[in-house]
């Protein structure tokens, strides 16, 4: 349990934090997974459409830790290779 002041500050940091981010995922994965139910319907339209909202929502929470640069990069890459084959 946090005794000093600095700790208590840094466990209500800590908890805001991890508030945000929670968010930020269950919003990102939102995201990827109507490109992915678009992809599955096999409705070209829609999947692009979805990935163009997906792409930079996906960034930014690389951009803000959220998600490893990579993991982001990978996830646009292979998305954006379903959706150029549907065509």
């Amino acid at each position: 349990m946090a005794n000093t002041t600095s700790a208590k500050r840094a466990v209500r940091q800590i908890a805001r934090r991890t508030a945000v981010n929670t968010a930020r995922r269950s919003r990102v994965r939102s995201y990827l997974r109507k490109v992915e139910e678009a992809i599955v319907a096999g409705d070209a339209s829609a999947a692009k459409a979805a990935l163009q909202v997906a792409e930079p929502e996906l960034m930014r929470a690389a951009g803000k830790g959220v998600f490893h640069k990579n993991t982001a990069a990978r996830k646009i890459s292979r998305l954006s290779r379903s959706v150029k084959a549907l065509k």
